[in-house]
């Protein structure tokens, strides 16, 4: 029988219930894999508190990779035995799955199903918002935060590898290191330094073309001052806690603004656009542009020690979770 992570109330990490889990034949569409691992993301948090409202109950994880053991009627994009992986999918916290087949790309030769698991996510989020959100050009400078993290680490390399200036910020002397390790031109401790006035700083009072940021709450203020006028702020992610923004005049005051907060889902909600993205980052990948960084790994049945770890704020790199 398969076994996955069952959430049937929102709450904190002990809200994922080991618990057995029916696989059917997959349907017309789907594909069945027998997931060899699974990567661990913020969203993961959000959807198990409550915070990004999920249909109960529900599987926990939204990112992995595996094998394909049955493809459903309509399916010739991939066989039994094709290593693939994918994002964006509830339901990942499990030995065994069912997906649909159009939502998954196929991993290439020379890449592990275990980079797979921790790039997808992280990966296609670094895409969207480097070639979508904002198409970074050379000589631009960018602003990004929580640079150490998983996210952060894909996309700081990737931005230097287009040209960028990049201006990291992170919260430990450790953190700080990797993150200029990873080839950052600048690198802030938030936690001992005023980053808004360092960034002004180091741009000659100008700012910066473009803020990604992923922390939230905590940051999202000081980034405004960090932008050059009409500038891009891109608020992609709630870490340390949700944004609100009572008098949006505020962007005027700072410089006639530009606010977005996307959501992969919106940028390959398209197979075309998937795997224009999936081929981007494995190609990148194979370039070594960017380097994938795994930094914990968990047994799966040991899911909330994962989160806990990653809602700590104290990791760096990726998690994953294997079966």
């Amino acid at each position: 029988m398969n076994r996955a992570l069952v959430v049937r109330q929102p709450g904190g990490p002990e809200a994922m219930q080991w618990e057995e889990w029916p696989l059917a034949a997959p349907g017309d569409g789907q594909i069945a894999v027998r997931q060899t691992a699974i990567g661990v993301n913020f969203i993961d948090t959000y959807q198990r508190s409550g915070l990004y409202p999920v249909q109960m109950p529900f599987v926990a994880g939204n990112e992995g990779a595996g094998i394909v053991t049955a493809v459903g009627a309509g399916v010739s994009i991939f066989k039994p035995g094709d290593r693939v992986a994918y994002q964006g999918q509830v339901g990942a916290y499990a030995q065994e799955r069912l997906l649909i087949a159009e939502r998954v790309v196929a991993i290439p030769e020379g890449v592990s199903e275990q980079t797979a698991a921790a790039v997808m996510l992280k990966g296609m989020t670094a895409y969207y918002l480097l070639f979508k959100t904002w198409a970074v050009q050379p000589g631009e400078t960018i602003l990004w935060h929580a640079a150490a993290g998983g996210v952060g680490q894909i996309a700081t390399r990737w931005a230097k590898a287009l040209g960028a200036r990049v201006i990291a910020t992170v919260g430990s002397a450790e953190k700080a290191a990797l993150a200029e390790q990873n080839g950052c031109d600048a690198v802030i401790n938030y936690n001992t330094e005023d980053f808004a006035v360092r960034v002004r700083e180091l741009t000659g009072g100008k700012g910066v073309d473009v803020v990604y940021d992923g922390v939230g709450k905590a940051t999202f203020e000081k980034s405004l001052d960090c932008l050059r006028p009409r500038g891009l702020m891109v608020s992609f992610g709630n870490a340390s806690g949700v944004v609100s923004i009572p008098d949006v005049t505020v962007l005027s005051r700072k410089g006639s603004l530009y606010l977005t907060r996307p959501t992969t889902a919106h940028y390959v909600s398209r197979r075309e656009d998937l795997l224009e993205g999936a081929g981007a980052l494995f190609d990148a990948i194979a370039r070594q542009d960017i380097k994938v960084s795994i930094s914990q790994t968990f047994p799966l049945v040991d899911a909330a020690k994962a989160h806990e770890a990653l809602s700590s704020r104290g990791t760096t790199g990726s998690i994953l979770l294997l079966p």
